[in-house]
Protein backbone atom coordinates (compact mmCIF):
# COMPACT_ATOMS: atom_id res chain seq x y z
CA UNK A 1 0.00 0.00 0.00
CA UNK A 2 1.22 3.59 -0.65
CA UNK A 3 -0.55 6.39 1.41
CA UNK A 4 -0.62 9.42 0.23
CA UNK A 5 -1.26 11.92 2.78
CA UNK A 6 -3.45 14.84 3.17
CA UNK A 7 -3.97 17.98 5.05
CA UNK A 8 -1.56 18.07 7.75
CA UNK A 9 -1.89 20.62 10.33
CA UNK A 10 1.57 21.04 10.66
CA UNK A 11 4.82 19.31 10.20
CA UNK A 12 5.64 18.41 13.76
CA UNK A 13 5.71 14.76 15.44
CA UNK A 14 5.18 11.50 13.69
CA UNK A 15 3.29 10.03 11.34
CA UNK A 16 2.02 6.19 11.97
CA UNK A 17 0.47 3.96 9.75
CA UNK A 18 -1.31 1.26 10.98
CA UNK A 19 -3.05 -2.11 9.14
CA UNK A 20 -5.13 -4.44 10.78
CA UNK A 21 -7.49 -7.39 9.90
CA UNK A 22 -10.65 -5.74 8.66
CA UNK A 23 -13.41 -6.70 11.29
CA UNK A 24 -14.23 -4.38 14.18
CA UNK A 25 -13.32 -6.74 17.04
CA UNK A 26 -9.49 -6.77 16.03
CA UNK A 27 -9.58 -2.98 14.79
CA UNK A 28 -7.58 -0.70 16.28
CA UNK A 29 -7.06 -3.40 18.85
CA UNK A 30 -3.41 -3.95 20.78
CA UNK A 31 -0.62 -5.03 18.62
CA UNK A 32 0.26 -7.47 21.02
CA UNK A 33 -2.91 -8.98 21.30
CA UNK A 34 -2.81 -9.39 17.56
CA UNK A 35 0.74 -10.07 16.84
CA UNK A 36 -0.04 -13.24 19.58
CA UNK A 37 -3.35 -14.68 18.15
CA UNK A 38 -1.26 -14.53 14.58
CA UNK A 39 -3.36 -12.09 13.34
CA UNK A 40 -2.10 -9.56 10.75
CA UNK A 41 -0.76 -5.95 11.60
CA UNK A 42 1.66 -3.70 10.53
CA UNK A 43 3.02 -0.39 11.42
CA UNK A 44 4.99 1.97 10.07
CA UNK A 45 6.54 5.15 12.17
CA UNK A 46 7.93 7.87 10.44
CA UNK A 47 9.51 11.31 11.45
CA UNK A 48 6.61 14.35 9.65
CA UNK A 49 8.96 15.68 6.80
CA UNK A 50 9.62 19.02 7.02
CA UNK A 51 8.02 20.24 3.40
CA UNK A 52 6.94 18.48 0.21
CA UNK A 53 4.49 15.59 -0.53
CA UNK A 54 4.07 13.10 2.50
CA UNK A 55 4.09 9.53 0.84
CA UNK A 56 4.31 6.51 3.48
CA UNK A 57 4.48 2.41 2.29
CA UNK A 58 2.83 -0.36 4.39
CA UNK A 59 3.60 -4.08 2.89
CA UNK A 60 0.53 -6.06 3.24
CA UNK A 61 0.81 -9.71 4.52
CA UNK A 62 -1.11 -11.22 1.47
CA UNK A 63 -4.14 -10.58 -0.48
CA UNK A 64 -7.63 -10.07 1.33
CA UNK A 65 -9.21 -7.24 3.18
CA UNK A 66 -7.44 -4.55 5.63
CA UNK A 67 -8.38 -1.57 7.93
CA UNK A 68 -6.20 1.32 7.24
CA UNK A 69 -5.08 4.07 9.83
CA UNK A 70 -2.96 6.79 10.02
CA UNK A 71 -2.42 8.75 12.82
CA UNK A 72 -0.62 12.30 13.52
CA UNK A 73 1.11 12.09 16.86
CA UNK A 74 2.40 15.76 16.89
CA UNK A 75 3.35 16.02 20.08
CA UNK A 76 5.23 12.76 19.39
CA UNK A 77 4.51 11.21 22.78
CA UNK A 78 3.77 7.65 21.52
CA UNK A 79 -0.53 8.05 22.53
CA UNK A 80 -3.33 9.74 20.74
CA UNK A 81 -4.54 12.50 22.10
CA UNK A 82 -8.07 13.87 20.24
CA UNK A 83 -7.16 17.43 21.35
CA UNK A 84 -3.81 17.81 19.72
CA UNK A 85 -3.13 14.71 17.61
CA UNK A 86 -4.60 13.95 13.92
CA UNK A 87 -6.38 10.63 12.15
CA UNK A 88 -7.35 9.83 8.94
CA UNK A 89 -8.73 5.92 7.69
CA UNK A 90 -8.88 4.61 4.74
CA UNK A 91 -11.59 5.62 2.09
CA UNK A 92 -11.45 8.85 4.02
CA UNK A 93 -14.90 8.58 6.33
CA UNK A 94 -16.52 11.48 8.06
CA UNK A 95 -14.43 11.18 11.39
CA UNK A 96 -16.80 11.58 14.62
CA UNK A 97 -15.53 11.19 18.14
CA UNK A 98 -16.19 7.12 17.72
CA UNK A 99 -13.83 4.51 15.52
CA UNK A 100 -15.33 3.76 12.21
CA UNK A 101 -16.27 0.32 11.51
CA UNK A 102 -13.96 -1.99 9.80
CA UNK A 103 -15.26 -2.06 6.51
CA UNK A 104 -15.22 2.20 6.43
CA UNK A 105 -11.98 1.86 6.93
CA UNK A 106 -11.13 -1.01 4.58
CA UNK A 107 -9.82 -1.68 1.41
CA UNK A 108 -9.07 -4.63 -1.06
CA UNK A 109 -5.79 -5.90 -1.04
CA UNK A 110 -4.21 -8.03 -3.87
CA UNK A 111 -0.63 -8.10 -5.37
CA UNK A 112 0.84 -5.30 -6.55
CA UNK A 113 1.07 -1.52 -5.15
CA UNK A 114 -2.00 -0.03 -4.28
CA UNK A 115 -2.23 3.83 -4.17
CA UNK A 116 -4.76 5.37 -1.71
CA UNK A 117 -4.80 8.83 -0.54
CA UNK A 118 -5.91 9.87 3.47
CA UNK A 119 -7.30 12.87 4.18
CA UNK A 120 -6.09 13.91 7.75
CA UNK A 121 -8.91 15.26 10.90
CA UNK A 122 -8.18 16.97 13.72
CA UNK A 123 -10.16 18.55 16.75
CA UNK A 124 -11.76 21.67 16.00
CA UNK A 125 -13.96 22.87 18.22
CA UNK A 126 -16.76 20.60 19.09
CA UNK A 127 -16.14 18.02 16.29
CA UNK A 128 -13.34 16.34 14.08
CA UNK A 129 -12.70 16.79 10.68
CA UNK A 130 -10.49 18.25 8.22
CA UNK A 131 -8.72 21.12 8.45
CA UNK A 132 -10.47 23.65 6.14
CA UNK A 133 -8.38 23.97 2.50
CA UNK A 134 -5.72 21.18 3.64
CA UNK A 135 -7.33 18.20 2.01
CA UNK A 136 -7.64 19.87 -1.45
CA UNK A 137 -4.42 21.75 -1.18
CA UNK A 138 -2.98 18.83 -0.15
CA UNK A 139 -0.41 19.85 2.32
CA UNK A 140 0.24 23.08 4.87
Amino acid sequence: MRVNVLGLKDRRGKLILELYPENDSDFLQSDKILIAAGKPFRRVPMTTPNMGPVTMCVRAPGPRNYALVLLHDRDDNGKFGLSGDGVGFANNPKVGFRKPKAKVAGLAVSSGVRSISIVMNYRQGFGVGPIKGQAAEGQP
